[in-house]
C-alpha cells in the first residue's frame, strides 16, 4: 500500500502538461460520430452500497464497447484512425498486447483498410489470440512477458517501417500513446452525462497507467471542484506504478515473471509520460493478490438481490477488489474517509475476454 496527501495544484499542472484538453476534445468529437458508437451503461449497485454503509456505488461497464469486450476499443482503434488520416496510403500498424489493446488495434486497422501485425508473448491465451486474429491481423509470438513483446515489436517495426500503435510510452515515443489516452477520455464524457453528481472515490486499474491517467485527467475536467479521491489497484507481482510513486515519481520497473491472473495489468514497465499525473493525483495505491481479484469477479457475477450481475474479467474486477480491500481494513477506510456519504465509482474495464479463464474463476469456491 502507498498513500499521500495530494497537492492539487501540482496535480492540475501535470494534467495540462501531459494530456491537453484539446487532444481529448478532438478524440471525443471523432469517436462519438462513429457509426457503431453507443455509450456503455452505468450500473447502480444499491444493495452492495447499503451493505458496505456507503451512499452509492456505480460501475461503468465497458464490456459492450464496440463489441470488443473492453475499454481498449476506444484507444487503439482511434489512434489507428488518426495515424492513417495523417499518413494516407497503404501502411502496416503494429503493437504488443496482452489481448485487449491488440484487438482494438486490429479492429481499427480493418476499419481503416490497412495491414496489422500484433505481437503476443508466450503467456497470452489462445482465446485472446483468436479474438485478435478474427480481424485479419498477423500474429507474431515471442518468448518472455509483455515487456519483452513491447521491445520485440519496437525492433521489428523499426526494421520494416511499420507504425507502432502502443498504449505505453518510452523515450522518443509519446504522441501516439497520448492519442490512445485521449480516446479513453470518452469514458469521462459519458460519465458526466450519466452520473447525477460527482463521485467522491474512484477506483482505477493500474497496468502501464494510461487508462488511469486519462480518467483522472478527464474526470477532474468534468468536476473540477469535487475533490475526488483516486485509488489505483495493481497486481502484487506487477506493481510498477506503486514502485514509481515510492521513488518520488521517478520511473521504476518491476521485473517479471508476473504471477497474476489479471493479464491486462501484468506490466512491469510503466508508461513514462503518465507518471506525473499518476503520482501527483493518486491518493492511494493498492497491490493485491489473485485471491482478492477472483473474489471480486465472483461478487460481480453473483450480486446481492436488487443489483445487476456484471460479467467481468480479472482485470475488470480489480477496482472492486480494491474497494473490498479498503472496506475490510478499517485503517485504510478511515484514511480515505470512505463512509455513509461516499459515492464510489468503479470501472469494469473488460468482460470475459478469455471465456475459459472466466469460467474457471466462477467455478472456484
Amino acid at each position: 500500500m502507498w498513500r499521500q496527501t495530494r497537492d492539487n495544484t501540482a496535480f492540475r499542472s501535470a494534467i495540462e502538461r501531459t494530456l491537453p484538453a484539446s487532444l481529448c476534445a478532438q478524440a471525443q468529437a471523432r469517436i462519438t460520430r462513429w457509426e457503431q458508437y453507443r455509450a456503455t451503461p452505468l450500473l447502480g449497485l444499491p444493495a452492495m452500497a447499503a451493505a458496505a454503509g456507503l451512499a452509492a456505488i456505480h460501475c461503468k461497464d465497458e464490456g459492450p464497447r464496440f463489441g470488443l469486450g473492453s475499454f481498449k476499443a476506444l484507444g487503439g482503434a482511434y489512434a489507428v484512425a488518426l495515424a492513417t488520416a495523417q499518413q494516407p496510403g497503404r501502411m502496416t500498424v503494429t503493437c504488443a498486447t496482452e489481448g485487449n489493446h491488440g484487438r482494438s488495434v486490429a479492429w481499427g486497422a480493418q476499419r481503416a483498410g490497412v495491414d496489422c501485425v500484433i505481437f503476443l508473448h508466450a503467456g497470452v491465451s489462445p482465446a485472446r489470440e483468436a479474438a485478435i486474429a478474427q480481424y485479419s491481423a498477423r500474429i507474431i509470438r515471442v518468448p518472455g512477458d509483455y515487456d519483452d513483446a513491447v521491445r520485440a515489436c519496437a525492433q521489428v517495426a523499426a526494421q520494416n517501417g511499420w507504425q507502432i500503435i502502443s498504449d505505453t510510452t518510452w523515450e522518443g515515443y509519446e504522441d501516439i500513446p497520448k492519442w490512445v489516452m485521449a480516446g479513453y477520455s470518452v469514458l469521462a464524457q459519458e460519465l458526466q452525462a450519466q452520473l447525477p453528481q460527482a463521485p467522491t472515490h474512484v477506483f482505477l486499474q493500474g497496468g502501464v497507467g494510461g487508462m488511469a491517467a486519462a480518467l483522472m485527467a478527464s474526470l477532474e475536467r468534468c468536476w473540477p471542484d469535487a475533490g475526488m479521491r483516486y485509488i489505483l489497484v495493481e497486481p502484487r507481482s506487477a506493481a510498477c506504478l506503486m514502485a514509481s510513486a515510492r521513488a518520488g515519481g521517478e520511473y521504476r520497473n518491476t521485473p517479471g515473471p508476473f504471477d497474476t491472473i489479471s493479464a491486462g495489468l501484468a506490466c512491469g514497465e510503466p508508461s513514462r509520460a503518465v507518471l506525473e499525473i499518476i503520482c501527483q493525483g493518486s491518493d492511494m495505491m493498492l497491490a493485491l493478490d489473485d485471491a482478492a481479484i477472483k473474489h471480486a469477479v465472483r461478487r460481480f457475477a453473483r450480486p446481492s438481490q436488487g443489483d445487476p450481475a456484471i460479467v467481468s474479467g480479472a482485470s475488470g474486477a480489480a477496482g472492486l477488489a480494491g474497494l473490498q480491500t479498503v472496506l475490510a481494513t478499517p485503517i485504510l477506510q478511515q484514511a480515505l474517509a470512505l463512509d455513509q456519504h461516499s459515492r464510489v465509482l468503479l470501472i469494469n474495464t473488460e468482460n470475459d475476454t478469455d471465456p475459459q479463464a472466466y469460467r474457471d474463476i466462477l467455478q472456484e469456491d
